[in-house]
């Protein structure tokens, strides 16, 4: 529900020449959120138990919603009046959670036959979708928008290339650099630091340069991370690992607001909130094919057992194999990034 709305509250109250200004800015807060989080989370998990986490969310969000109610104003609905597709969102969700139960069952039998029913399910989607009168997704966006359907496929590569990343680094860091967690944190806090530091610059260029230019070469950028990472071994120095989440860190902070300032810049204000929802299933779809793509290759190579150091040479072989797959991706995302055209 956030998701699907935060983006089109904000562009609706931001003139247009401004608005990679604003997501630069609001996505810089989300990569903040992301390298508070792990820090702040371990300090008050340590002084006052993992509980207080929860309590301070619940704070946090009762400040949120009553600082909402008073001082948001204005809001629109552009689409009042249109009915609600319950079918096509029933037809999605369950394409959506077969996917992913799917994925984390392969390369078992049942994994095989849920993804094929997800996939049966997001056809008929697709179908109904093209053919009533107020979709949840007008497929028209897709096949008659070449610069909103090429954005979100290079969003869909993009995480589907990166989000694994510091899940496979903070097992590496721990399990084979025998670090502790605090200082297995701080080496992959690195990664968020520098996309805060970056996303805001590229989202005040995107206003004047084409996003895709920016977008780009942020994938390009993480295409050099993803294949020095390929060559990752057990006495590899924690300055080679971060120089490395610097440089994805650049390419994830040079790919994001430009991306998202092309998506909502390429559709009425009508539709908004559904350009918003759309970007966001890309980016939580590209993360959850970037785990099954890692779970399927521990399946595969380790196999289902607890990794110990008489497994840590499959586990390096696991995730060289991993970071050579999310690079070749993260290339072909370039293109699909340079084919979405002018924004202007």
């Amino acid at each position: 529900m956030v998701f699907g709305t935060s983006t089109a509250i904000l562009l609706s109250v931001t003139p247009p020449n401004k608005r990679g200004h604003v997501l630069g800015i609001n996505v810089a807060a989300v990569y903040l959120g992301l390298s508070l989080g792990p820090f702040l989370g371990g300090l008050l998990t340590q002084y006052f138990g993992w509980r207080s986490i929860f309590y301070v969310n619940v704070l946090l969000g009762v400040l949120i919603v009553i600082y909402t109610i008073w001082r948001l104003k204005g809001e629109w609905a552009e689409a009042k009046g249109d009915k609600f597709d319950l079918v096509g969102s029933s037809f999605f969700t369950i394409a959506m959670l077969a996917l992913m139960y799917g994925l984390s069952k392969l390369p078992h039998e049942a994994g095989v036959w849920t993804l094929a029913i997800g996939i049966i399910f997001l056809i008929m989607f697709v179908i109904w979708e093209s053919r009533i009168q107020n979709p949840i997704l007008d497929i028209r966006l897709f096949t008659h928008n070449t610069v909103f359907a090429m954005s979100n496929a290079a969003a869909l590569v993009n995480y589907s290339a990166t989000s694994a990343v510091t899940f496979l680094l903070s097992f590496y860091l721990q399990y084979v650099k025998g670090l502790p967690p605090r200082m297995a944190g701080i080496v992959l806090v690195s990664q968020p630091i520098f996309m805060t530091l970056i996303s805001p610059v590229a989202g005040r260029l995107s206003d004047k340069v084409e996003p895709r230019i920016l977008a780009s070469s942020g994938m390009a950028f993480s295409v050099l991370g993803l294949v020095l990472f390929m060559t990752i071994g057990s006495d590899s120095s924690l300055t080679f690992v971060t120089i490395n989440l610097i440089l994805l860190g650049i390419g994830f902070g040079l790919f994001s607001s430009p991306n998202t300032n092309a998506v909502m810049s390429s559709v009425g204000r009508e539709v908004y909130g559904v350009a918003s929802a759309t970007l966001g299933t890309m980016r939580l779809t590209g993360q959850m094919l970037s785990m099954g793509l890692v779970m399927l290759i521990f399946s595969l190579i380790i196999g289902r057992v607890q990794i110990t150091p008489e497994y840590y040479p499959q586990f390096m072989h696991s995730i060289r194999l991993a970071f050579g797959i999310f690079a070749s991706l993260c290339f072909v995302g370039i293109f699909a990034s340079l084919a979405r055209g002018k924004v202007r």
